[in-house]
């Protein structure tokens, strides 16, 4: 009895000492990087749209950012068009609007547009994968694009429809 105690506690010592091997997240370098091949085109503004945004100082500047981001290629060219474009997009919100868009709708999906920003710059900081957030942050620009070319396309004359005579 008193060898086989011996023998019992002989192997719990031993395997209690057994070295526990710590589960570490292996994510895969390649899963990481930002894809570009995967980023939507920009939609096209109609020519009446065009015209007022070519006025639009702020709105140019964040379409030269846009551009940039479109030749991004790895993840340190990402983050620095991200960045870029955070700071022109403050400069919108805080810049005046054409009449014509100074609308809620506009602003609505313009703040849309931020939030994805952001998180697309959390992506790159916390070595996330990018390409989802990037991918969903130039869906938002282009709900951006397609709202002006809406407006432009559904021009009610507010005098006719107010008329009563």
């Amino acid at each position: 009895m008193r060898k086989l105690l011996g023998i019992f506690i002989l192997v719990m010592v031993f395997s209690a000492c057994k070295k526990n091997q710590k589960a570490t997240a292996v994510v895969d370098n390649q899963e990481l990087e930002f894809n570009y091949q995967k980023i939507p085109d920009k939609i096209g503004l109609n020519p009446e749209a065009t015209a007022i945004a070519e006025k639009w100082e702020e709105f140019k500047a964040l379409n030269a950012s846009i551009d940039v981001l479109y030749k991004a290629t790895n993840n340190e060219d990402l983050a620095l068009a991200i960045d870029d474009l955070i700071e022109k997009e403050k400069n919108m919100e805080d810049g005046e609007y054409p009449e014509l868009f100074d609308t809620f709708q506009v602003k609505s999906r313009q703040r849309v547009l931020r939030t994805f920003l952001y998180k697309a710059k959390a992506s790159i900081l916390e070595n996330q994968p990018t390409t989802e957030p990037t991918v969903k942050m130039l869906e938002a620009y282009n709900d951006i694009r397609r709202q002006l070319n809406v407006i432009m396309n559904s021009q009610l004359d507010k005098k006719l429809i107010l008329d009563e005579t």
